[in-house]
C-alpha cells in the first residue's frame, strides 16, 4: 500500500510574480546591483521595474522562492502533496500566481490583503548570471495571525516536512518559531533555506534562534560564506563551513544535514553525526542548452525534498537535485519543463567522503 503524502509538504516564503528580463551591466551599475545576488527593494530601486516593462523584453514569470520550490516539488510527487502559504493581494498578479500553482497541481493558501498589490521580484538576467531586487508589498504583510487559524493550523499539523525559505525572517519570524517548535515536538523535519547573502548578518539573532529546530539546512556558496561570516566560524572553505555548522548545537535527536550547492561545481552535504563531508560531482549543462540559472536552486531543493518525503536516501536526493535543476537552467526564468517530470535514479551516483 503506497504512502499516503496528501498535505505532507508544507512551505512558507513570499510569493511574487517575477519580471524577468536579458540586461546589460550599464542597467546593474545605474542602480547599483551586482550580478548574482537577492536583496530587498530599496525606494531607489521602485523606477527599475517599470524600466524593465517600458524598455526591454520583460517576462512575467510565477515566483518567489518557496512557491518555486513546492511548485517543483509537487510535480513530481503524488496529487496533493504540496501546500504553500504566503501574502498576496487581491489583484490580478495574485491571480497569476494562484493559476501557476494550480496548473502544478500545488495547493495555496494564501493571505490575502486587499490594501496591497501582490509583490513583484526583478530577475536582471546578465549571461549565467541573475540579480534580483524583490518589491516585497502585501509579502510583507503576512501575519502571524493567519498561520493559527483553524484551517492554516490544521494544514500544518497535517504535514510531515516544512519548507521555509530565510526570506521569510523579514516576515514572520513568529511562525517560523512555532511550526519549528510543532515539527520538534511531533519528531517531524524541519527544512530552511539560507536563501540570500544578507540574511545571516541581517537575521543573525534570528538566524541563531532557529537553527537549533533545523533538520535540513540548504544554501549556495555565496550564502553559506554569508553565513560562516556572520558567525564567525573563521573559514571561507565551503566543507569547513558545512561540517562546522552541521555540528553546531541542535535540538532533538536527529543530526542535522547542511546541504551547500555551488552551481556547476560540487555539492557538499554534511551532517553532525559524522566527521566526513560527502562531495558530490555534478554534470555541468552545456553553456549553448542554458536559458539562465534563475530558479535552478529552487529546483534542486524541490527534487530533493520530493524524493526526501518518498524515503529515497541522501544519494537519490542529491541526484534528483541536480537533475532538476540541471532542466531548469534550459529554460528562461525560473520555469519548469512542460511535460512530465519524472526522476530516473542512475543507480551509480555516489559521493566522494572527505574527513575534514
Amino acid at each position: 500500500m503506497s504512502q499516503d503524502l496528501r498535505g505532507a509538504l508544507v512551505g512558507f516564503c513570499n510569493p511574487l510574480l517575477d519580471i524577468s528580463a536579458v540586461v546589460d551591466d550599464d542597467l546593474l551599475n545605474k542602480y547599483n546591483l551586482k550580478a548574482n545576488d537577492a536583496i530587498l527593494a530599496a525606494p531607489e530601486h521602485v523606477p527599475l521595474f517599470q524600466t524593465l516593462i517600458d524598455s526591454y523584453d520583460a517576462k512575467f514569470l510565477p515566483g518567489g522562492a518557496g512557491q518555486n520550490t513546492l511548485r517543483g516539488a509537487q510535480l513530481l510527487l503524488p496529487a496533493n502533496s504540496a501546500v504553500f502559504m504566503g501574502a498576496v493581494g487581491d489583484d490580478e498578479n495574485a491571480r497569476r500566481l494562484q493559476g501557476a500553482a494550480e496548473k502544478a497541481g500545488l495547493r495555496t493558501n494564501y493571505m490575502v490583503n486587499p490594501e496591497k498589490p501582490t509583490g513583484t521580484c526583478a530577475l536582471l538576467i546578465t549571461g549565467p548570471n541573475r540579480s534580483m531586487v524583490a518589491n516585497l508589498s502585501a509579502a510583507e504583510t503576512y501575519q502571524f495571525e493567519h498561520t493559527k487559524k483553524p484551517e492554516s493550523w490544521g494544514i500544518i499539523e497535517k504535514a510531515q516536512i516544512y519548507y521555509i525559505t530565510g526570506f521569510f525572517f523579514t516576515v514572520s519570524p513568529e511562525t517560523i518559531e512555532a511550526v519549528a517548535k510543532h515539527s520538534l515536538e511531533n519528531n517531524k523535519t524541519f527544512t530552511m533555506n539560507i536563501s540570500a547573502p544578507f540574511v545571516p548578518p541581517v537575521y543573525k539573532d534570528l538566524v541563531e534562534k532557529t537553527l537549533p529546530y533545523i533538520d535540513i539546512l540548504f544554501g549556495n556558496e555565496t550564502e553559506a560564506a554569508s553565513l560562516a561570516e556572520a558567525f564567525g566560524l573563521g573559514t571561507t572553505d565551503i566543507k569547513v563551513i558545512a561540517k562546522k555548522v552541521a555540528h553546531m548545537p541542535k535540538n532533538g535527536s536527529k543530526p542535522r544535514m547542511v546541504v551547500f550547492t555551488q552551481g556547476d561545481k560540487h555539492t557538499v552535504v554534511a551532517t553532525g553525526d559524522s566527521d566526513n563531508v560527502r562531495v558530490y560531482g555534478v554534470e555541468p549543462v552545456p553553456k549553448e542548452e542554458i536559458g539562465d540559472t534563475n530558479g535552478a536552486g529552487d529546483a534542486f531543493v524541490a527534487a530533493f525534498l520530493a524524493q526526501h518525503l518518498q524515503g529515497k536516501d541522501v544519494d537519490s536526493c542529491i541526484e534528483a537535485g541536480h537533475w532538476l535543476g540541471g532542466q531548469v537552467v534550459r529554460q528562461i526564468g525560473p520555469n519548469y519543463p512542460k511535460g512530465e517530470l519524472k526522476f530516473v535514479e542512475s543507480g551509480s551516483f555516489a559521493p566522494v567522503n572527505e574527513k575534514i
